[in-house]
């Protein structure tokens, strides 16, 4: 990812990583974002869209990685980026207590 886009993130990983650096946080580009999109205002939410484009967020999606969305927002980011149709929304990654 190119250095002006993390540097973009900053402002972003300060405000929704706040338990890290912001230069730490964006080390981690996609967990920034997802971040955003989970939790983010909505003109946040809007800047994300228009700095970082949507087929971007669907690799953020799609990798994400437990507890990076919760379940509204899990169903919303695949409908609003076109991933699935109501009711065919893939179940989210789950952490397993063994």
């Amino acid at each position: 990812m190119a250095n002006s886009i993390k540097k973009n993130l900053i402002p972003f990983a300060a405000k929704y990583v706040w338990w890290k650096s912001p230069d730490e946080a964006i080390e981690y580009p996609e967990r920034v974002v997802a971040y955003v999109l989970n939790s983010g205002t909505f003109e946040d939410v809007q800047k994300i869209v228009g700095l970082m484009g949507e087929d971007y967020l669907r690799g953020v999606v799609e990798r994400a990685e437990v507890g990076w969305f919760n379940e509204r927002s899990w169903h919303y980011w695949h409908y609003r980026l076109g991933m699935a149709k109501p009711n065919e929304v893939p179940e989210m990654k789950r952490r397993r207590v063994a």
